[in-house]
């Protein structure tokens, strides 16, 4: 595999037409890029201080470092994607000379800012629920943090290693691949219980069909799209190498730069999300009192939560058969309901009555989420958590959610919205430090990989319509997995759409090229669960010998 990947780090002899890569950075421009790094830290690491004073949590200065380590290997996996993806958004730009590549990479990284910024965060949390269940719930705990650790640093490494060969590859896939590695052997490695039961296979479906399915689009999407342009748009400047140094007419100019926009937007609002989910995971773990529930949800939404709690525990009880228990029992049935995947017993309903009429009890006699004190928040947090994974569990289930009616469906569904708003959300610090990292890490490190999508994957130079016609299918797919929260690569939208696009244009494809990044898709999944599952592991194995797990 070695052999394979370093023929792409190799140089090669630039096309006639091909651009300048290697022209100086400003000094003001470096000095600009340390300050908005040091900046962008010193914000988080104030951000964190100031919202946990305001709960009056005082944390140890061992939390408080080791907080501060967790955040930094988060923010950088984001950094390490910016500038891996970097590529995708400006190689067509670069290589039509529609952008020099020095403002093309800053352009980029200004519109994957803004895509961060602009996110919901349902990608985010579509990640999370990959996790373990027993993980998520004691997530401040020293296995829980092993966790997050693993899962971060195989991603890492997995990204660099494929950067340091030039090759286009998927940090959503290595991301993902890291948090199946890490359920699995959560899973071998906990007594009592079956192999696979620690990874959530429905979701893992889910989303590894997104992965599956996404890049087959970009490569039929851009070829008939190119196709259909040849026959609307018979400008032959479209579809021929573009003169050297010579910037193409003003409209396709245009259209290029817009496709590139729209591709960096895009890329940030997805793959933003990713860091962010598993930066409040750190965060509800170190500073639970601050971060483990949503303190801002105002005092005047609390009586419509307790009246969408008692409508839906009205439906569950209803269907329960009489079958009821303590809190403690409840929380017992709902773990190993999601632990298993089964939720439609008398037994479920019963224990989801009960934990539902407690928290909304409990949150009612507080008055709001904000009054919730430190001792109560991490098992508050954890029962909201459990009734709506449970809950949705159920209401996903067809033949489950066919024995309650559109009415009881409707409350069930007013009551999950109400949960996920109290334990679901994104502080606007985390989001701006995510954004900061993602859009700098795009102006770095970014040659090795535009070459590949410019020069390596197909036979002819990038035309004009091959690049907008593979960056308008990348971003209409990214943007529309966005809206329906599923994580989905861009490098394999937009490589498969290059290769798609060249295709169409009668350049043929480059097969040492396309075999490579095959290969390494088909590798990431395996070799990110490896890495993730041993790190894992062997950060047990530590614990345990030093006598902390």
């Amino acid at each position: 595999m070695a052999t394979t990947f370093s023929t792409l780090s190799e140089s090669v002899e630039r096309p006639s037409g091909g651009p300048r890569l290697d022209q100086a950075i400003h000094p003001a421009g470096r000095w600009l890029f340390l300050a908005a790094l040091v900046g962008g830290l010193a914000y988080a690491g104030i951000s964190i201080f100031t919202d946990t004073a305001q709960v009056g949590e005082q944390m140890a200065t061992g939390v408080f470092l080791f907080l501060g380590l967790a955040l930094l290997i988060a923010l950088g996996f984001e950094f390490v994607n910016g500038f891996h993806d970097t590529a995708n958004a400006v190689a067509t730009v670069i290589y039509t000379n529609s952008m020099p590549a020095s403002v093309a990479v800053v352009w980029s990284g200004f519109f994957n800012f803004l895509g961060v910024m602009f996110s919901s965060g349902a990608v985010a949390y579509s990640i999370i629920t990959l996790l373990p269940v027993d993980l998520i719930l004691h997530v401040g705990s020293n296995a829980g943090f092993a966790m997050i650790f693993a899962l971060l640093l195989a991603a890492v490494l997995w990204n660099l290693a494929t950067w340091y060969v030039g090759l286009p590859n998927s940090s959503s896939h290595a991301l993902i691949g890291s948090i199946l590695g890490v359920g699995f052997a959560n899973q071998l490695l906990s007594s009592g219980k079956g192999g696979t039961a620690g990874v959530d296979w429905g979701q893992a479906e889910k989303v590894l069909s997104a992965l599956l399915f996404s890049p087959m689009i970009g490569f039929i999407g851009a070829l008939l799209l190119l196709l259909a342009m040849k026959l609307v748009l018979r400008n032959p400047k479209l579809y021929t190498e573009p003169e050297a140094n010579t910037p193409p007419p003003r409209g396709i100019r245009a259209l290029l730069i817009a496709t590139c926009t729209a591709v960096s937007f895009a890329h940030g609002g997805n793959d933003g999300q990713k860091g962010m989910g598993l930066i409040m995971l750190i965060l509800i773990g170190c500073a639970p009192t601050a971060y483990a529930l949503n303190r801002t949800m105002p005092e005047s939404a609390t009586p419509a939560f307790v009246a969408s709690a008692t409508t839906a525990a009205n439906a569950f009880a209803a269907k329960s058969g009489g079958a009821g228990s303590g809190v403690e029992a409840a929380r017992a049935t709902l773990t190993v309901a999601l632990q298993t995947k089964q939720a439609a017993s008398p037994a479920v309903y019963g224990a989801v009555d009960t934990l539902s009429r407690d928290v909304s009890q409990r949150i009612g006699g507080y008055g709001s989420l904000e009054k919730v004190p430190a001792t109560a928040t991490p098992n508050l947090r954890n029962d909201m958590y459990l009734v709506l994974d449970t809950t949705r569990l159920l209401t996903k289930d067809a033949a489950a959610a066919k024995a309650f009616s559109e009415p009881e469906l409707k409350a069930i569904g007013d009551y999950q919205a109400n949960l996920e708003r109290g334990t679901r959300y994104i502080p606007l610090w985390v989001k701006i430090t995510v954004a900061l990292a993602l859009g700098l890490g795009t102006m770095v490190g970014w040659k090795r990989i535009v070459v590949t999508v410019g020069e390596r994957i197909g036979k002819t130079h990038l035309t004009y319509g091959m690049g907008a016609s593979a960056e308008l299918m990348a971003a209409g797919t990214i943007l529309l997995a966005q809206n329906y929260g599923l994580p989905v690569s861009t490098t394999h939208i937009l490589t498969s759409g290059v290769a798609g696009a060249s295709v169409a244009n009668g350049a043929g494809l480059r097969a040492k090229t396309v075999g490579s990044m095959a290969l390494a898709w088909v590798m990431t999944l395996p070799v990110a669960m490896a890495l993730s599952g041993g790190l894992y592991w062997l950060l047990l194995t530590l614990l345990d010998a030093f006598g902390a797990r």
